[in-house]
């Protein structure tokens, strides 16, 4: 690090109480210029724990994302705020959770919470802090709209979630996003190439402040689309699918199917079954993921070829889960493992390398943990916490569980071992990852396991913001399910 030690002035360790990781990110005075940590944050857009380090599909090649987890803290156990693009990404920059602000589903916009609206976003902190703020990509939800909005200096969408070709290439007559197959003919069309070009320059550019750099990228996000040698990676003949039972669903409330299947856009799993799509579908999305696992490592190639590398902290995630065919289903909108759990690395200045953490973090947490790291002062508005703790000891105590919400009244809480799921009918499910990983059976009227429910169940929030906003996916998904449930009653 280009640091002299007798220039090192104190920040507020008191705020957090760890000071292994502190003492060394203060302000450092060289040649007359103030310099602080610089923050480098990568979303990836709908992905879920299919990468090398996870272990989420066996024959996944993603040696970019890998080697960067080797650098620093995997969080094995992380979950978005709402398996969904909109509410996830809202959450993750204000660190407000969607029952607080009202935020449940693709709209309405940040400005249009009243809660939300008043928090400082994770862009506009680092700016008044006296940081170089600037994005590329899907940061916000919304197309180019919100990003342009909250980021300073905002490169662009370069594309978004193009280019698409005239005609669909799948048979799948729904939604147009809901597309997958090869196309276009080579990376250099893809959004997120350009993506990562813009982040490269950047990275190269020499600057007289600390930086807070946003890089999204949108793969593999429908449609799910990368040039041939991406799919050639991943042979149909030998393909693996994920490991499901033909049971899976039996023992799942109705009011369960209804909000993860009812008025969505995605392919039923009887569709996909009855054309033969499974394995092209896997196949598609396994070839996005390589493709921006690549896209990833040209942004950290950059950093460590520039200037910036010993001073810099990395934040990788994804907004929210994805399935591919466990539990029947295809795409996000679940409380289960599936939909939301996400993957999330954390490198920079003094923390330890190739550590993983299994206990329950959320992408809320992301927002207080860089104020933390950088040493700026807590915003006692977030409801978030610091991870400072668990960077700095991984198996340390930690007395926090994970929260996702698909609409009020609906959640998952997560601890270290299980999931608890409660639906807005009462209906529940509960499950024991230590000897159930992959959610198949629901153990929520098992005796033995009561009160550890009942701990779960008493952290389901009861003050619940209004459902903002209309229309969108979510919104008829959540009001067909409530419909169902009054004609059941």
């Amino acid at each position: 690090m280009n640091r002299k030690p007798f220039f090192l002035i104190p920040v507020m360790v008191a705020l957090i109480g760890t000071i292994s990781l502190l003492s060394c990110h203060d302000e450092v005075t060289k040649s007359n210029k103030i310099t602080k940590p610089n923050v480098l944050l990568i979303a990836v857009d709908d992905l879920n724990d299919w990468v090398g380090c996870l272990g989420g599909h066996p024959q996944v090649e993603t040696p970019n994302i890998d080697q960067l987890a080797s650098r620093g803290v995997l969080f094995t156990n992380a979950h978005c705020q709402s398996p969904v693009c909109n509410p996830s990404r809202a959450s993750l920059m204000t660190s407000l959770y969607p029952s607080t602000s009202g935020i449940y589903f693709l709209n309405p916009d940040l400005k249009e919470s009243p809660i939300a609206s008043k928090s400082k976003l994770m862009p506009q902190r680092f700016l008044e802090e006296g940081y170089d703020v600037s994005a590329a990509g899907k940061l916000f939800h919304n197309g180019g709209e919100q990003n342009e909005r909250y980021i300073p200096n905002y490169g662009g969408q370069f594309g978004g979630f193009g280019p698409r070709p005239d005609d669909k290439i799948s048979t799948y007559p729904g939604h147009p996003l809901w597309d997958w197959g090869i196309y276009p003919n080579n990376d250099t069309l893809m959004p997120d190439y350009k993506i990562a070009n813009w982040a490269t320059t950047q990275l190269a550019a020499k600057k007289n402040q600390p930086f807070w750099m946003g890089v999204g990228f949108y793969r593999p996000h429908v449609p799910q689309f990368a040039p041939k040698k991406w799919f050639d990676r991943y042979p149909l003949a030998s393909l693996k699918l994920p490991e499901t039972v033909s049971d899976d669903i039996k023992d799942i409330p109705s009011y369960g199917m209804d909000i993860t299947r009812l008025e969505h856009v995605a392919p039923t799993h009887e569709w996909v079954v009855e054309n033969e799509e499974w394995k092209p579908l896997v196949q598609s999305y396994l070839a996005c993921v390589s493709f921006v696992d690549e896209q990833v490592g040209k942004v950290i190639q950059a950093l460590d070829n520039g200037d910036f590398k010993e001073n810099t902290y990395i934040v990788l995630f994804s907004d929210h889960g994805f399935h591919l065919g466990e539990k029947e289903r295809y795409a996000k909108r679940s409380l289960w493992e599936d939909g939301a759990r996400v993957p999330m690395i954390i490198v920079g200045p003094d923390i330890p390398k190739g550590k993983i953490c299994n206990q329950p973090v959320q992408l809320l947490d992301i927002y207080p943990t860089l104020l933390a790291l950088t040493g700026l002062s807590a915003d006692p508005f977030h409801e978030g916490h610091s991870l400072v703790p668990l960077l700095n000891n991984p198996k340390a105590k930690w007395d926090y569980k994970a929260r996702t919400s698909f609409g009020p009244g609906n959640y998952a809480i997560v601890s270290e071992q299980y999931r608890f799921i409660q639906y807005n009918d009462g209906s529940e499910e509960f499950y024991d990852h230590a000897k159930d990983p992959h959610e198949w059976h629901n153990v929520v009227n098992e005796p033995p396991y009561a009160s550890i429910i009942q701990e779960h169940r008493a952290e389901i929030p009861q003050k619940r913001y209004e459902i903002l906003g209309k229309n969108s996916t979510g919104h008829k998904s959540f009001k067909a399910s409530e419909e169902n449930l009054k004609r059941e009653k």
